[in-house]
């Protein structure tokens, strides 16, 4: 079969272009098939969309040639703070302070904004061998024993060894794969934007978790700037995202509190249903998933894009090292050594965090209570707060490579 890439790639988000210039860094010809046209997101003003990056995932972006475009515009996480409250009544005494000199590392993360990591990623495979279709769409794939015939909308067919679905919880890819999802919903809703403040935010990123869900207070670069995920019942999610932007600040503020002084909106206003998706495999036949494809997570902690990265390091180091001993990449039995690698840590991951918002999400004095002393005893243990912080930072575990800054 005559081949157009090695590998095709099924979505142009975040992962699927981190993916596409590791593997182009390692000799591969890959194709990125994106549905959006490319210059919109990148060319799109301040909107408050930010991520955390760990540790980890600031040192893949830098082996990939990423990251020295967007170094100057991230903001370190110098401390996290949660704590567990009502809105309008404050903290509990009871809250847990993680500092980023308790690791060798420098800084537990970084806040980068999406415009910001987008362009780059546009930019780095402009300059690399890395084809871009934008505005394309994949519809159907088939496999046979030579590779994948991939068919996009246009009706052209692209044929490759293997197809990489990155494209999203509703894969496409995994659905004509044949692979199921098991998941659920958890009755929230996340609202999005960004908020101006009068005081300098130093850094720190706050978890403030409530019977409703919890709000994330996340520093982004400047100092008077801070993106914010803040998780309600559908029901009231859906009344507050309907207020206008004064009311929708009334209603945030008994939330949010006082303590970065006066606030504003900043930027648009977004809103996201909250779930769990889990594939119920991460590879069939010449497909692999990576990133939200393979899993959907809470946003509890902020590593739904740092758990696709680690997807990314790991399958391109399967597929390199595989290549290297002149096997088969699209081969079930190379593609088995990926899903081993990454579907235990996601999904005890993905669990992890469900359990957390399970149970914080709610106001029952005996689990506030039991909450509220963990938080107190982790606060209390430099060891536990060490090894939180080197999770979160995903440092621990078999890393990848490219997550140690390696070349691969």
């Amino acid at each position: 079969m005559t081949q157009d890439a090695n590998i095709v790639i099924a979505g142009g988000g975040l992962n699927g272009p981190a993916l596409a210039l590791a593997l182009a860094g390692a000799g591969f010809k890959v194709v990125v098939v994106d549905a959006r046209p490319a210059p919109a997101r990148a060319e799109a003003g301040f909107d408050g969309r930010a991520y955390a990056l760990a540790i980890a995932s600031k040192r893949l972006l830098t082996a990939i040639g990423v990251w020295p475009s967007v170094a100057d515009k991230a903001q370190p996480i110098l401390q996290i703070k949660a704590s567990d409250g009502l809105a309008g009544m404050g903290a509990s005494p009871f809250f847990l302070t993680f500092d980023h000199a308790e690791i060798e590392e420098g800084p537990m993360g970084f806040m980068l904004e999406d415009r910001f990591l987008y362009a780059a990623f546009l930019e780095a495979m402009a300059a690399s061998s890395v084809t871009l279709m934008s505005g394309e769409t994949v519809v159907g794939q088939e496999v046979t024993a030579e590779g994948v015939a991939v068919t996009l909308a246009s009706g052209r067919v692209l044929r490759a060894k293997l197809l990489v679905g990155c494209d999203g919880r509703g894969s496409g890819v995994a659905a004509r794969a044949g692979i199921a999802r098991a998941g659920w919903g958890y009755g929230q809703t996340a609202l999005v934007t960004a908020i101006a403040h009068e005081r300098d935010h130093r850094g720190i990123a706050h978890q403030f978790f409530m019977p409703s869900g919890p709000l994330a207070i996340l520093p982004l670069k400047g100092g008077h700037h801070s993106s914010i995920v803040w998780s309600e019942t559908e029901a009231a999610a859906a009344a507050i995202q309907a207020l206008p932007d004064a009311e929708y600040l009334e209603a945030l503020r008994p939330r949010f509190g006082d303590f970065l002084g006066e606030i504003s909106l900043a930027g648009a206003r977004f809103t996201y249903p909250l779930s769990l998706s889990l594939a119920e495999r991460f590879v069939g036949p010449r497909v692999a998933l990576v990133g939200d494809a393979a899993h959907g997570v809470h946003p509890i902690a902020g590593q739904g894009l740092n758990l696709g990265l680690r997807d990314v390091g790991a399958l391109a180091e399967v597929l390199t090292d595989a290549a290297r001993r002149g096997e088969d990449i699209g081969a079930l039995t190379v593609l088995e050594g990926y899903q081993r690698w990454r579907r235990f840590d996601a999904t005890a991951l993905a669990l992890g965090m469900d359990a957390v918002n399970r149970v914080f999400s709610n106001d029952n004095p005996i689990l506030r209570l039991g909450r509220d002393l963990g938080l107190g005893i982790v606060g209390a243990t430099p060891w536990l707060r060490r090894r939180f912080i080197r999770q979160a930072a995903g440092l621990t575990g078999v890393v990848p490579r490219l997550l140690e800054g390696k070349a691969l």
